[in-house]
């Protein structure tokens, strides 16, 4: 045990090239013991407490704790990598793994391809190679579920409540889904044509296909949700209208409004728009060219979704006769595209105040735009709009800076001009409370929400997603789930509950018992030494999950040999092809990949029952629980009168899930 070091293989590639994440390890060369230790007594027993038992810990890992719409990824993570079995025998794993998914998420094929993944990034895989491929995982998954028709659980039985979605988009959807879910009546009210928000509106066809759109958003209408579309509240319908006919309102009109560049000459100049305009008009089929040089200031995903789509749609410079102007939008005109008699290239460029290598824009993102062609121009800020003679945008005069923290700094001398024809701004969204809904204003055009997202001094009034904070579409989910949560114990008369430390979906034990009827045994208050014969308790279990997040250095990073990471095929698109080509880009996982990219899982805070603790005990004291009894969770357990204390199961123990200490 002195050197347990995984060494990669001859030419094997290394994790992020760095050879040290490879070789973690307990003790140098020669070395049996920590430091200053004379023997084990220290440790076992010190003063009025002992560290002599092992207990079985369960904390969130940090992929989890990083997910804002609170997936429980560790566990259909196990589901995928065959670890813990469906409970039926008719049930396939992706059935198993979709049920787990969208007790946080209905959305699973949708975020599996457009979610940024803080859960990735938050990996503890990271510090061995490689984060594990979530996104991939659950995206086949979704995709599975939507070929094979999946449906959502069916609701609670009806509670006699009502409660009012305002907004179709994924705050106000997922809200929809967890409210009917417990059993409550609910109307979505949407101003749009149809449902889906940002995620159809504000994210290119190509990144989020409608057919899977429409898939994902109807199994929620499936379950008995009302629908109406094209209705504007504050318009169509005020509020006290709502007020009088439901017993609880979600408000989740998101940030429809663009911000606009602030600098001389933005204001009221014809082709100066935002990138939730250009993309709104995209989306909603109203443009089918824009002009020969576009420029594009931001540095985030939705300015790189503007300066590729620019590059995709071209330029037209012949209409047919059949073409109207019905729908223009700053210029652009709603052509039938089928009639455009000729379509040609353009000149993009995206512009960020920030380095190219600290824009806000995901890498693949990056790269797949200069791919296309779109020129990328980081560390340079706009100071003023050039107009011409007609008042129209000729271009932006520009200059190079130096970020501090967030406020650019400009370098003098510096200066430059870049021509454009038209110039978008996406430097993000702001709320449009106006037409009716003034009294929500809370500033800015955003809702006031307490931490639970009630809004504040509006009695049944909630709200979440965009017009709270604008942020990433699983963090509108998020808001959704927690709000929904929350209305339902304002409906039940109930006080609205404190939330816990870590507010995601968490693994259950006794539900995995109840799964498999192996609940504990009603307990006959006869005096039992421990727990490691009572068959009323879950033996030497703690669950801490709701209030800690395990780190990587509680891991026994060295049991994990170098793996790489399963990758996602993807179309790649040169510059020269780009244009027109609205094809998807990702390839989705084979069922092959994904249960192999569910085994580069660390299970982190859970066992995942690979038998170190059994193995390496020198008092055979750890055993495996009897296969009939066994679950996730519980694998193993310790025979107390066997036990010295001298913690080499937790040592070895690669999850963290092992701690040294019953009762201290």
């Amino acid at each position: 045990m002195n050197d347990m070091t995984n060494k990669p293989k001859s030419g094997e590639p290394t994790g992020g090239g760095d050879n040290t994440k490879l070789t973690f390890r307990r003790f140098k060369n020669g070395e049996s013991m920590w430091t200053g230790w004379k023997d084990l007594t220290e440790k076992i027993f010190q003063g009025d407490h002992s560290y002599k038992c092992p207990t079985y810990v369960h904390r969130t890992p940090p992929c989890q704790g990083s997910c804002p719409s609170g997936h429980e990824i560790r566990g259909w993570l196990a589901i995928a990598r065959q670890m813990d079995k469906p409970p039926t025998k008719d049930m396939t794993w992706q059935q198993y793994a979709f049920d787990r998914m969208v007790e946080a998420n209905p959305f699973p094929a949708t975020m599996g391809r457009v979610c940024p993944a803080p859960c990735e990034d938050g990996c503890n895989r990271n510090e061995v190679d490689d984060f594990v491929g979530i996104n991939a995982v659950e995206q086949y998954v979704g995709d599975w579920a939507n070929s094979n028709n999946l449906k959502l659980p069916a609701p609670a039985a009806f509670t006699g409540k009502k409660v009012a979605v305002i907004g179709g988009g994924p705050a106000g959807l997922a809200a929809a889904y967890f409210l009917r879910r417990k059993g409550h009546a609910v109307s979505i009210l949407e101003a749009h044509d149809k449902l889906g928000g940002m995620m159809r509106y504000g994210i290119p066809g190509y990144r989020t296909p409608r057919e899977m759109l429409d898939t994902e958003s109807g199994r929620i209408l499936d379950m008995g949700v009302d629908v109406r579309l094209n209705t504007r509240v504050g318009k169509d319908v005020t509020i006290e209208e709502l007020e009088a006919a439901f017993d609880a309102i979600f408000w989740a009109v998101g940030a429809q409004k663009g911000r606009g560049l602030p600098v001389p000459g933005w204001e009221g100049t014809e082709n100066c728009i935002t990138g939730v305009e250009f993309l709104d008009a995209i989306n909603q089929g109203w443009v089918a060219g824009t002009a020969k040089k576009v420029i594009v200031v931001g540095g985030g995903d939705t300015s790189i979704d503007v300066a590729s789509v620019a590059r995709r749609l071209g330029h037209i410079t012949h209409k047919a006769e059949k073409d109207i102007d019905a729908h223009n939008v700053l210029g652009f005109t709603a052509h039938d595209v089928a009639g455009t008699m000729r379509r040609e290239g353009l000149q993009s460029t995206l512009t960020s105040l920030f380095p190219l290598e600290k824009m806000t824009a995901s890498e693949r993102e990056r790269e797949d735009a200069k791919r296309e062609g779109v020129t990328i121009m980081g560390g340079v800020m706009p100071l003023e709009v050039l107009r011409d003679e007609n008042g129209l945008a000729r271009g932006l005069k520009m200059c190079k800076c130096n970020m501090k923290g967030m406020v650019p700094e400009k370098i003098e001398g510096s200066e430059f001009e870049l021509e454009g024809d038209i110039i978008i701004s996406a430097i993000g969204q702001m709320g449009d409370l106006g037409n009716g809904l003034e009294s929500l204003d809370g500033g800015k055009g955003f809702v006031n929400v307490t931490p639970l997202y009630a809004v504040k001094n509006r009695p049944k009034h909630f709200a979440g997603g965009d017009v709270v904070r604008p942020h990433l579409l699983t963090t509108a989910i998020g808001h959704g789930r927690i709000a929904a949560e929350n209305i339902d114990y304002f409906l039940a008369g109930s006080p609205i509950d404190k939330r816990p430390k870590v507010d995601v979906h968490h693994f259950n034990l006794l539900r995995e018992l109840h799964q498999r009827a192996l609940e504990p045994a009603p307990y006959d208050h006869t005096q039992t030494r421990g727990t490691s014969s009572g068959k009323f308790a879950i033996h030497n279990y703690e669950d801490l999950s709701s209030s800690q997040i395990i780190p990587h250095s509680d891991l026994f990073k060295g049991h994990f040999k170098y793996e790489a990471r399963g990758k996602r095929d993807e179309k790649h698109i040169e510059a020269d092809q780009v244009l027109g080509n609205f094809d998807e880009r990702i390839t989705g996982f084979t069922e092959q990949q994904a249960i192999n990219e569910g085994k580069r899982c660390m299970s982190c805070g859970m066992c995942f029952e690979c038998d170190n603790c059994v193995i390496f005990c020198p008092q055979t004291a750890v055993k495996r629980v009897p296969k009939k009894e066994r679950a996730v969770g519980r694998y193993v357990y310790t025979e107390y009168s066997m036990c010295v204390g001298c913690h080499i199961c937790a040592d070895v123990c690669p999850t963290g899930y092992i701690e040294m200490g019953l009762g201290q």
